[in-house]
């Protein structure tokens, strides 16, 4: 059973009708003493960092979080729920995350572009993987995958499973023992992003 955590936070929606398309029941959870209970949970959100983890804190839904990673079950962060898993984050001052894979948050930093691109980064984008992981299992290498973020996650290579290129490239994908993070959206990236949240399924 997959539990989907609400803090709160934009995107709930669509990544539950995503789990539905693929035929899994899932639930969305919002009460952090019931989160033990499920197989694998979802991180999904779009917003702010800082309303997010004070969100998560003043919910008891970020204790509830670092124990089920601490359990070794798999756990999903999407866009800003990725976000969320790492140190800190430099959105609007400085705020600690969950610290559940080594690394920062940081702005595009619009300086490296070679083009004129705007911040944030929308729409469709490659991915380019690094590494084998279970929730790649058959998904191509360079296909497109939805992305909507002013942010990106700066962290160590060993963690990286996919780069995205835009202005310089940054890590999309990464991957900490049974803790995964997806920059772009599954749930909107139609038939590929299925076959990832399938994959996450099966696991």
């Amino acid at each position: 059973m997959i539990g989907i955590v609400d803090y709160n936070m934009g995107n709930l929606r669509s990544v539950y009708n995503a789990f539905e398309k693929n035929g899994e029941k899932v639930d969305i959870v919002k009460d952090a003493s019931k989160l033990k209970a499920y197989d694998k949970i979802v991180l999904p959100g779009v917003g702010a960092f800082g309303d997010a983890m004070k969100s998560l804190e003043e919910t008891s839904m970020k204790d509830a979080i670092l124990d089920f990673s601490a359990s070794g079950k798999p756990l999903l962060g999407i866009c800003l729920g990725m976000q969320l898993l790492f140190d800190k984050s430099y959105e609007f001052g400085e705020t600690k995350g969950l610290g559940l894979i080594p690394g920062d948050v940081v702005k595009f930093d619009i300086a490296k572009f070679k083009t004129r691109l705007k911040v944030p980064h929308m729409g469709w984008n490659e991915i380019f993987i690094q590494k084998k992981s279970p929730l790649l299992k058959s998904i191509d290498d360079e296909i497109y995958l939805y992305f909507v973020h002013s942010f990106h996650v700066a962290c160590e290579q060993k963690y990286v499973v996919a780069n995205t290129n835009y202005g310089y490239t940054f890590p999309s994908i990464v991957q900490k023992d049974s803790i995964f993070g997806f920059q772009p959206h599954p749930e909107k990236s139609h038939d590929n992003g299925l076959k990832i949240l399938k994959n996450f399924i099966e696991l």
